[in-house]
């Protein structure tokens, strides 16, 4: 049953079997390069808009009862880890890009909420999600979907506590501490209001992440069919040491979320990189981008900053060598 599940509802096989089936009556030869990327485009740009679409409308339906208003009092009964937990958690149901987070982030710390758990939110929220956590695993399947989100949890957790232990809460602009607190009416939408709420994010986040989708979806199917596996496996394979840090440092100055990031990450996986390595690629697009990073600047200052991109960028790189050594384990 879970084999099915993961395989055509998830995956969705069915589907790239009738497209594979098509081309071929079109006279198109799938086995071929060009037809073998047009295969790929086709199926994962469609394979992964169906599930975006369904997913965002979800959890941002599940959002609609957890404005930032109530939130912050949710995570104001938490102290501690507990309370770096939870805003890493909260992160899961919450905006899809590194960008949008911020004004949330901006939000919970204007809010009072300890500086800690808007980092562990921070750094969550764009990295991790439901929605991601359902297409990894119509992709790479169950263990390698909850190894990502588990991993990706534990350096929120961890980068808001150091944060917060370190007393950084002075490197935050004043504007953004002391910044009104807004009136929260999402807490009494009805049914139907919050049904249209949720579709008005589908339709939002879809304008704003399918573009991402498209280009990534069309890197991964020239990288699929086009580049050799030894080229692959020679740069990001055991073969080279560093590719982890190579594929982390190329991964930051990107701009995308981590729906543009899975095609990519699927062909790469496909023609021999180890599997540290991707997902380390994977989490510094998501987490860590020049727009995000410009933003951020915005909001508190260079010595925070730079705190919180190098703890993100080594705790990047040390998840990627973890998961190299144990692949085996996943693969």
């Amino acid at each position: 049953m879970w084999n099915f599940i993961q395989t055509q509802i998830l995956g969705m096989q069915w589907l790239n079997q009738g497209i594979g089936t098509g081309l071929q009556l079109l006279g198109i030869d799938i086995a071929q390069p060009l037809g073998g990327s047009l295969h790929f485009f086709l199926y994962d740009v469609i394979n992964i808009t169906l599930l975006l679409c369904v997913l965002i409308f979800l959890v941002s339906y599940i959002q609609s009862y957890f404005p930032p208003e109530r939130s912050r009092r949710i995570m104001s009964r938490f102290h501690g880890l507990g309370a770096n937990i939870t805003g890493a958690l909260l992160g899961t149901v919450t905006p899809f890009c590194s960008c949008s987070s911020i004004p949330i982030f901006m939000g919970f710390t204007s809010a009072g909420l300890p500086l800690g758990v808007t980092f562990s939110f921070l750094i969550s929220s764009p990295m991790v999600d439901l929605g991601s956590l359902i297409i990894l695993m119509s992709i790479f399947g169950a263990k390698i979907a909850v190894a990502y989100v588990v991993v990706g949890l534990i350096i929120a957790v961890i980068g808001g506590t150091l944060i917060e232990r370190a007393g950084m809460e002075r490197y935050v602009e004043d504007f953004v501490r002391n910044a009104p607190l807004p009136q929260d009416a999402a807490e009494k939408m009805t049914r139907d209001e919050r049904v249209r709420y949720a579709k008005e994010q589908v339709t939002r986040t879809f304008r704003k992440v399918f573009p991402y989708i498209l280009l990534g979806v069309g890197i991964g199917a020239l990288i699929h069919n086009w580049i050799p596996a030894a080229w692959i496996s020679a740069a990001f394979g055991d073969g080279n040491p560093l590719g982890v840090v190579m594929v982390t440092l190329l991964g930051v100055p990107m701009y995308g979320d981590i729906f543009g990031t899975i095609p990519i990450a699927e062909a790469l996986l496909a023609k021999g990189a180890n599997l540290g390595t991707v997902l380390s690629f994977m989490m510094a697009v998501t987490t860590l981008s020049i727009p995000s990073l410009i933003m951020l600047s915005q909001v508190v200052k260079r010595r925070l900053l730079q705190v919180f991109v190098s703890f993100c960028t080594l705790g990047i790189i040390f998840v990627g060598y973890v998961f190299n050594i144990f692949q085996s384990l996943f693969l």
